[in-house]
């Protein structure tokens, strides 16, 4: 289809798609190649250079550069995280015109037979509607974990039962990474099971087995909580490439700093990043949560705003003219980035919008410095976001926080020559967006109040506390931040620990406690000793 004819049938209405390939071309591409066998075809250099130099011909128009079709693209989504937006954004994608194949990822063995044993549907609730939808694939992780930021292989033994009285965490972890890499280097090819040798597995090994696959991973993404990223994509860094393309739909910031901190360390093996700032409102009932697990209500309708983090491996704080960057460094994109981000901003119920990085960016923080002061207050008062309205005590407290927000994101060397940051990020314009997001939603529980409620990790580290990393990079201490940074830690370890039963909730366990402490200290006492509990 030329140039005259794809206009044409735009014009005409018809559903002509530059960037979409049939669910026939799908399905005989995957029939006829597997893996990396399909990449390679999907990604020869004759299809590059093709695309390229349609891309650099200087006679078509921005309009037309962008519409440009490159051929073989791999249409697959992968999404990592079912909780309530990644559920929402899977039954959204399945939801398009000629939607593309979409895998759900699976952490748990649980889930998947919950999945199994239902209807293999995610529903959404909409306006008084239940909206099933299927056909979706789904895959289990590989059975693997992230301890002190070592990636631990399936069988190998934790880390605290390793460490004893005299080998400490972290040296336990040095002496278990050392064993993984001498049973690395000195693993042989193993032979072929037999059928009988199989048949004394496990019988859930061979029924999970079915649902790991190693296929190459070139659209993904990950609405997990962003204390979860990395040991999420720990798990999947031998399937992601440099040609493919991450889409973060999270709150918080500083987990892209933290992946290529740990996983991608080297700039030429990182894959494509993409950000997005996602306001709807979804929530799971916690009635329902047990018996459909994928069951969400879309409680508020919102956007998702969408931008793509460039390529070029810039130290932070590096001035970049936009006006003598190459033509080439403006507009060319990873062909997998282009074809998540137009799959994304097409469905009509996430209502993506596309950004520079620089507005993304600073929409970022504005949403970062509201969550700063709602998420934590409201974890420390467990109450909802309408209590911090009205209340100059905690007016006060929010200030305090504010000032020293605003004082930071102000000096970022990355909005350095960007016009209008004073005004757009000053005390009383954050303060202002506070008020309003607190008084549009007075009747909702946050995420992090949420969390700490169920005794879960928050992302406090990835809110206050990506603010306080930013401070010291500039010599700002954040003290305000830090101390309600730490004390919704605090609370969410305290009240961890008593979800799992290790603080007593009773007399007798006080009691307990108190003879065990006496005894600790060398005096002997009786268990009915009467003395005021410590």
């Amino acid at each position: 289809m030329g140039k005259e004819d794809a206009m044409e049938a735009q014009g005409s209405g018809s559903s002509y798609r530059p960037f979409e390939r049939s669910e026939e071309e799908d399905d005989e591409g995957a029939a006829s190649l597997g893996g990396e066998e399909q990449l390679q075809e999907h990604d020869t250099t004759q299809d590059r250079v093709d695309y390229e130099q349609l891309l650099g011909d200087e006679n078509l128009s921005a309009m037309d550069r962008q519409y440009a079709a490159p051929t073989n693209i791999p249409r697959r989504i992968h999404i990592v995280g079912t909780g309530s937006i990644g559920k929402l954004v899977a039954h959204s994608l399945r939801g398009l015109p000629d939607p593309p194949p979409v895998t759900l990822l699976f952490h748990r063995p649980q889930l998947l037979d919950a999945w199994e044993k239902g209807n293999k549907q995610i529903t959404i609730h909409d306006d008084g509607f239940d909206v099933p939808r299927g056909g979706f694939d789904v895959e289990l992780a590989p059975n693997e974990r992230m301890q002190h930021g070592v990636l631990l292989q399936d069988g190998t033994p934790d880390v605290y039962d390793v460490a004893d009285e005299n080998l400490r965490p972290h040296e336990a972890i040095k002496l278990l990474e050392e064993e993984q890499k001498q049973a690395a280097a000195q693993q042989m090819p193993e032979p072929a099971e037999s059928d009988e040798q199989k048949n004394r597995l496990p019988a859930n090994a061979l029924r999970y087995s079915e649902y790991h696959s190693r296929e190459t991973i070139h659209n993904l993404i990950v609405t997990t909580k962003a204390a979860y990223t990395v040991p999420a994509l720990a798990r999947l860094k031998p399937r992601i490439l440099p040609t493919s393309t991450i889409c973060f739909l999270q709150n918080g910031m500083g987990t892209i700093d933290e992946l290529n901190q740990k996983l991608f360390p080297d700039p030429k093996d990182r894959p494509n990043y993409a950000q997005g700032i996602i306001t709807h409102g979804a929530n799971v009932p916690p009635e329902r949560a047990e018996q459909d697990p994928f069951y969400a209500v879309h409680a508020g309708h919102g956007t998702i705003a969408l931008g793509l983090l460039p390529r070029d491996d810039i130290p932070r704080g590096t001035d970049i003219d936009p006006t003598t960057a190459s033509r080439s460094q403006t507009w060319k994109w990873s062909q997998s980035s282009r074809h998540l981000l137009r799959t994304i901003t097409r469905s009509p119920v996430l209502c993506a919008v596309g950004f520079t990085p620089t507005e993304l960016l600073q929409q970022q923080l504005e949403k970062l410095a509201v969550n700063s002061v709602l998420n934590p207050l409201t974890a420390l008062l467990d109450a909802r976001n309408g209590s911090l309205l009205y209340n100059f005590a905690l007016t006060r407290t929010t200030r305090l926080l504010l000032a020293e927000t605003s004082q930071i994101i102000r000096n970022l060397p990355e909005l350095r020559g960007v016009p209008n940051v004073n005004t757009r990020f000053s005390p009383e314009r954050l303060e202002t967006l506070v008020v309003s997001v607190a008084n549009k939603t007075k009747d909702n529980v946050s995420s992090m109040l949420a969390d700490v409620r169920a005794g879960r990790e928050t992302e406090i580290e990835y809110i206050n506390g990506y603010i306080v990393r930013r401070g010291e990079e500039q010599g700002i201490k954040a003290v305000v931040n830090y101390g309600i940074m730490q004390t919704v830690i605090g609370k969410a370890r305290m009240v961890s620990k008593e979800t799992r039963g290790d603080v007593p909730e009773n007399e007798e366990g006080v009691q307990l406690l108190h003879v065990i402490a006496l005894k600790t200290m060398g005096r002997c006492v009786d268990s009915d000793d009467t003395a005021d509990p410590i």
